[in-house]
Protein backbone atom coordinates (compact mmCIF):
# COMPACT_ATOMS: atom_id res chain seq x y z
CA UNK A 1 0.00 0.00 0.00
CA UNK A 2 1.24 3.33 -1.32
CA UNK A 3 1.79 6.12 1.82
CA UNK A 4 -0.94 8.28 0.46
CA UNK A 5 -3.51 5.12 0.19
CA UNK A 6 -2.38 4.56 4.13
CA UNK A 7 -3.14 7.61 5.01
CA UNK A 8 -6.46 8.15 3.67
CA UNK A 9 -7.04 4.56 4.89
CA UNK A 10 -5.77 6.21 8.83
CA UNK A 11 -8.52 8.81 8.36
CA UNK A 12 -11.25 6.28 6.82
CA UNK A 13 -10.92 4.57 10.41
CA UNK A 14 -10.85 7.23 12.77
CA UNK A 15 -13.92 8.34 10.91
CA UNK A 16 -15.75 5.45 11.86
CA UNK A 17 -14.12 4.49 15.40
CA UNK A 18 -12.97 7.94 16.51
CA UNK A 19 -9.58 7.20 18.15
CA UNK A 20 -7.72 4.48 17.76
CA UNK A 21 -4.54 3.10 19.47
CA UNK A 22 -1.68 2.91 17.43
CA UNK A 23 -0.46 -0.97 18.19
CA UNK A 24 -3.83 -2.05 16.67
CA UNK A 25 -3.71 0.88 14.11
CA UNK A 26 -0.60 -0.93 12.63
CA UNK A 27 -2.08 -4.27 13.01
CA UNK A 28 -5.03 -3.37 11.32
CA UNK A 29 -3.26 -1.86 8.85
CA UNK A 30 -0.51 -4.86 8.45
CA UNK A 31 2.34 -1.93 8.87
CA UNK A 32 4.95 -1.53 11.32
CA UNK A 33 4.91 1.38 13.91
CA UNK A 34 7.99 2.85 12.89
CA UNK A 35 5.51 3.63 9.30
CA UNK A 36 2.49 4.34 11.08
CA UNK A 37 4.47 7.06 12.91
CA UNK A 38 6.19 8.31 9.65
CA UNK A 39 1.87 8.48 8.43
CA UNK A 40 0.79 10.09 11.58
CA UNK A 41 3.97 12.66 11.69
CA UNK A 42 3.05 13.56 8.37
CA UNK A 43 -0.93 13.80 9.24
CA UNK A 44 -0.42 15.81 12.09
CA UNK A 45 1.17 18.26 10.23
CA UNK A 46 -1.43 18.82 8.07
CA UNK A 47 -3.46 19.12 10.54
CA UNK A 48 -5.87 16.57 9.61
CA UNK A 49 -5.23 14.06 12.50
CA UNK A 50 -4.37 15.09 16.41
CA UNK A 51 -1.92 13.34 18.64
CA UNK A 52 -3.32 12.15 22.23
CA UNK A 53 -1.39 9.93 24.69
CA UNK A 54 -1.18 6.37 23.41
CA UNK A 55 -2.79 7.03 20.20
CA UNK A 56 -4.46 9.69 17.63
CA UNK A 57 -8.19 10.93 17.03
CA UNK A 58 -9.51 13.21 14.20
CA UNK A 59 -9.47 17.10 14.38
CA UNK A 60 -12.73 17.24 13.64
CA UNK A 61 -13.35 21.02 12.43
CA UNK A 62 -11.12 19.37 9.16
CA UNK A 63 -13.64 16.96 8.85
CA UNK A 64 -17.11 17.76 9.90
CA UNK A 65 -20.01 18.95 7.68
CA UNK A 66 -22.36 21.82 7.91
CA UNK A 67 -25.11 20.71 10.45
CA UNK A 68 -28.40 19.83 8.37
CA UNK A 69 -30.11 22.51 10.03
CA UNK A 70 -27.50 25.10 9.09
CA UNK A 71 -26.81 23.88 5.13
CA UNK A 72 -30.93 24.15 4.84
CA UNK A 73 -30.95 27.86 4.94
CA UNK A 74 -27.18 28.40 3.27
CA UNK A 75 -26.81 29.63 -0.10
CA UNK A 76 -30.68 28.88 -0.48
CA UNK A 77 -31.54 31.05 -3.18
CA UNK A 78 -28.89 29.19 -5.27
CA UNK A 79 -29.98 25.66 -4.23
CA UNK A 80 -33.81 26.73 -5.09
CA UNK A 81 -32.32 27.28 -8.55
CA UNK A 82 -30.18 23.94 -9.00
CA UNK A 83 -33.73 22.17 -7.72
CA UNK A 84 -35.76 23.80 -10.27
CA UNK A 85 -33.36 23.39 -13.02
CA UNK A 86 -33.29 19.47 -11.98
CA UNK A 87 -36.43 19.45 -12.14
CA UNK A 88 -36.72 19.89 -15.48
CA UNK A 89 -35.06 16.70 -16.32
CA UNK A 90 -37.50 14.96 -14.28
CA UNK A 91 -40.70 13.18 -16.35
CA UNK A 92 -43.53 11.73 -15.59
CA UNK A 93 -43.38 8.23 -14.86
CA UNK A 94 -39.92 7.93 -14.05
CA UNK A 95 -38.39 6.51 -11.11
CA UNK A 96 -35.45 8.71 -9.27
CA UNK A 97 -33.20 8.99 -6.60
CA UNK A 98 -33.07 11.27 -4.27
CA UNK A 99 -30.17 12.10 -1.86
CA UNK A 100 -30.16 13.32 1.41
CA UNK A 101 -28.56 16.79 1.40
CA UNK A 102 -29.84 20.46 1.45
CA UNK A 103 -29.86 20.97 -2.12
CA UNK A 104 -31.68 17.77 -3.00
CA UNK A 105 -34.49 18.84 -0.40
CA UNK A 106 -35.41 21.33 -2.40
CA UNK A 107 -35.76 19.37 -5.78
CA UNK A 108 -38.80 17.24 -3.65
CA UNK A 109 -40.41 20.98 -3.52
CA UNK A 110 -40.63 20.94 -7.70
CA UNK A 111 -41.63 17.50 -8.42
CA UNK A 112 -45.28 17.02 -6.34
CA UNK A 113 -47.01 17.36 -9.35
CA UNK A 114 -45.14 15.08 -11.94
CA UNK A 115 -47.75 11.89 -12.72
CA UNK A 116 -46.51 8.20 -12.31
CA UNK A 117 -43.34 9.12 -10.52
CA UNK A 118 -41.86 6.90 -7.84
CA UNK A 119 -38.63 8.44 -5.66
CA UNK A 120 -36.56 6.19 -3.72
CA UNK A 121 -34.48 7.98 -1.09
CA UNK A 122 -32.73 7.39 1.92
CA UNK A 123 -33.63 11.27 3.23
CA UNK A 124 -36.25 11.96 6.26
CA UNK A 125 -36.86 15.56 4.33
CA UNK A 126 -37.30 14.63 1.89
CA UNK A 127 -40.05 11.52 2.94
CA UNK A 128 -41.77 14.44 5.05
CA UNK A 129 -41.69 16.85 2.44
CA UNK A 130 -43.50 14.46 -0.28
CA UNK A 131 -45.70 12.36 2.27
CA UNK A 132 -49.22 14.01 1.12
CA UNK A 133 -48.19 14.19 -2.72
CA UNK A 134 -49.03 11.50 -5.23
CA UNK A 135 -45.32 10.60 -5.59
CA UNK A 136 -44.80 6.62 -4.62
CA UNK A 137 -42.16 6.73 -1.98
CA UNK A 138 -39.42 4.19 -1.32
CA UNK A 139 -37.00 4.63 1.71
CA UNK A 140 -33.57 2.35 1.93
CA UNK A 141 -33.35 0.46 5.04
CA UNK A 142 -30.63 1.05 7.62
CA UNK A 143 -29.25 2.97 10.52
CA UNK A 144 -30.71 6.41 10.84
CA UNK A 145 -27.70 9.31 10.78
CA UNK A 146 -29.28 11.83 13.29
CA UNK A 147 -27.19 14.72 12.83
CA UNK A 148 -27.82 14.49 8.67
CA UNK A 149 -31.76 13.17 8.63
CA UNK A 150 -31.04 10.22 6.55
CA UNK A 151 -30.51 6.49 6.48
CA UNK A 152 -27.54 4.64 6.10
CA UNK A 153 -27.95 1.85 4.18
CA UNK A 154 -26.91 -1.55 4.80
CA UNK A 155 -26.73 -4.53 2.77
CA UNK A 156 -28.57 -6.99 4.73
CA UNK A 157 -31.75 -4.76 5.52
CA UNK A 158 -32.08 -3.60 2.02
CA UNK A 159 -32.00 -5.37 -1.93
CA UNK A 160 -30.34 -3.08 -3.85
CA UNK A 161 -29.72 -5.05 -6.65
CA UNK A 162 -33.74 -5.05 -6.70
CA UNK A 163 -33.68 -1.03 -7.63
CA UNK A 164 -34.46 0.27 -11.23
CA UNK A 165 -33.31 3.57 -10.70
CA UNK A 166 -33.49 5.88 -14.08
CA UNK A 167 -32.01 8.83 -12.59
CA UNK A 168 -30.09 9.86 -9.62
CA UNK A 169 -29.80 13.11 -8.26
CA UNK A 170 -26.75 12.90 -5.82
CA UNK A 171 -25.25 15.32 -3.66
CA UNK A 172 -21.53 16.29 -2.64
CA UNK A 173 -19.30 18.17 -0.50
CA UNK A 174 -16.53 18.65 -2.98
CA UNK A 175 -16.33 18.01 -6.55
CA UNK A 176 -12.54 18.47 -8.67
CA UNK A 177 -11.93 17.95 -11.90
CA UNK A 178 -8.75 15.00 -10.92
CA UNK A 179 -10.79 13.67 -8.23
CA UNK A 180 -14.60 13.86 -8.89
CA UNK A 181 -17.31 14.34 -6.17
CA UNK A 182 -16.50 13.86 -2.52
CA UNK A 183 -18.36 13.86 0.90
CA UNK A 184 -17.37 13.97 4.59
CA UNK A 185 -18.81 10.75 5.81
CA UNK A 186 -17.88 6.89 5.07
CA UNK A 187 -21.23 5.03 5.13
CA UNK A 188 -23.12 7.82 3.37
CA UNK A 189 -20.96 7.70 0.48
CA UNK A 190 -20.94 3.85 0.50
CA UNK A 191 -24.61 4.45 0.01
CA UNK A 192 -23.88 6.88 -3.04
CA UNK A 193 -21.51 4.87 -4.81
CA UNK A 194 -23.86 1.62 -5.01
CA UNK A 195 -27.18 4.32 -6.05
CA UNK A 196 -24.45 5.68 -8.75
CA UNK A 197 -23.34 1.83 -9.61
CA UNK A 198 -27.07 1.26 -10.33
CA UNK A 199 -28.41 3.93 -11.93
CA UNK A 200 -28.81 4.41 -15.83
CA UNK A 201 -28.49 8.57 -15.36
CA UNK A 202 -26.29 10.11 -12.71
CA UNK A 203 -26.90 13.82 -11.98
CA UNK A 204 -24.96 15.84 -8.91
CA UNK A 205 -26.73 18.89 -7.92
CA UNK A 206 -24.48 21.22 -5.86
CA UNK A 207 -23.88 24.85 -5.38
CA UNK A 208 -20.74 26.90 -6.06
CA UNK A 209 -19.13 26.37 -2.77
CA UNK A 210 -18.29 22.61 -3.45
CA UNK A 211 -16.23 23.11 -6.22
CA UNK A 212 -12.46 23.17 -6.30
CA UNK A 213 -12.43 21.16 -2.90
CA UNK A 214 -11.32 17.49 -2.40
CA UNK A 215 -12.94 16.67 0.97
CA UNK A 216 -12.68 13.44 2.62
CA UNK A 217 -13.71 10.44 0.92
CA UNK A 218 -13.90 9.98 -2.61
CA UNK A 219 -17.29 8.77 -4.15
CA UNK A 220 -16.94 8.74 -8.10
CA UNK A 221 -14.60 10.12 -10.66
CA UNK A 222 -16.17 12.36 -13.34
CA UNK A 223 -16.47 9.63 -15.84
CA UNK A 224 -19.70 8.18 -13.74
CA UNK A 225 -21.45 11.22 -13.79
CA UNK A 226 -23.40 12.81 -16.44
CA UNK A 227 -24.49 15.57 -15.28
CA UNK A 228 -23.61 18.14 -12.97
CA UNK A 229 -26.42 21.36 -12.11
CA UNK A 230 -24.82 23.96 -10.11
CA UNK A 231 -25.28 28.05 -9.95
CA UNK A 232 -24.84 30.73 -11.84
CA UNK A 233 -21.89 32.24 -9.27
CA UNK A 234 -19.72 29.05 -9.83
CA UNK A 235 -16.21 30.49 -11.28
CA UNK A 236 -16.47 30.74 -14.93
CA UNK A 237 -12.88 28.81 -15.21
CA UNK A 238 -14.45 25.83 -14.28
CA UNK A 239 -16.74 26.21 -17.77
CA UNK A 240 -13.66 25.68 -20.05
CA UNK A 241 -12.00 22.84 -17.76
CA UNK A 242 -15.45 20.71 -18.17
CA UNK A 243 -15.69 21.06 -21.66
CA UNK A 244 -12.59 18.66 -21.58
CA UNK A 245 -14.75 16.12 -19.53
CA UNK A 246 -17.78 14.35 -20.76
CA UNK A 247 -20.01 15.69 -17.75
CA UNK A 248 -21.76 18.05 -18.90
CA UNK A 249 -21.74 21.48 -16.24
CA UNK A 250 -24.89 22.93 -16.87
CA UNK A 251 -25.56 26.35 -14.93
CA UNK A 252 -28.83 27.05 -13.37
CA UNK A 253 -29.60 30.60 -14.05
Amino acid sequence: MFPLERQKKIIEILMLKKVQKLPELAEELNISIDTLRRDINLLDKQGKIKKIYGGIKLVESEFAESPMDARMVGHLEEKKMIAQKCSEYINDGDCIYLDSGSTTYQIAKYIKNKKNLTVITNSIPVVNELMNSAVELIIIGGKVRLNEQSVIAYDYLFNFSELNILKAFICASGITLEKGISDYNLEEAQTRKKIIDLSKEVYVAADHTKFGKDVTIGIASLDKIGYIITDRNIDRSFLQKFKTKRTSLIIAE
